[in-house]
């Protein structure tokens, strides 16, 4: 049995943890395991520069604070080494780091993720990985919006040019 100290201490942890996951936009789990320290290194320095929180947890404290932050679905894929990212801004920056990675990668696996309060499998977050970011998204965007607009201006400049071309001709 563990004392009161070190229990306390973890109770915390769990907390902490919990809050994590409540607060934040989305989040993957992983299975790190055969990935060499430099993959590592270079794996969370992409991942701060994401805005992405990446830590290694005990699977058991993983249960614990995703059973108080309501992602039960989770306990189903916590074996093995498991590292967690979490992104409190944007929803797919984990998502995207850890797919490429991964496909880098072959012995690092993508567990599961979560993504506004509910848990999502494999796919769902490697298609998350797959989608372009939301400066790509808003470019798209702005363009289907504009495309009408250019239309009309070519439109109507062909049709300036064409008169402008007829005027001339009967001046001649």
């Amino acid at each position: 049995m563990p004392s009161e100290k070190i229990l306390s201490q973890k109770q915390q942890y769990v907390a902490e943890l919990a809050e994590k996951l409540k607060n934040s936009a989305a989040g993957v789990v992983v299975d790190y395991k055969g990935i060499n320290v430099a993959d590592d290194t270079a794996l969370r320095r992409e991942l701060r520069e994401a805005g992405v929180e990446y830590c290694v947890v005990k699977n058991t404290m993983l249960r614990f604070a995703a059973k108080e932050a309501g992602l039960e679905g989770l306990n189903a894929v916590l074996e093995g080494t498991t590292a967690l990212a979490i992104s409190k801004e944007d929803p797919i920056s984990a998502a995207k780091v850890l797919s490429k990675f991964a496909d880098d990668h072959k012995n690092f696996t993508i567990k599961a993720g979560y993504m506004d309060g509910e848990v999502i499998d494999v796919d769902k977050v490697v298609a998350l990985g797959k989608l372009p970011s939301k400066e790509q998204l808003v470019g798209q965007l702005v363009s289907v919006l504009v495309a009408p607009i250019r239309g009309l201006a070519v439109a109507l400049n062909a049709i300036a040019e064409k008169n402008g071309e007829a005027a001339s001709s009967e001046e001649a």
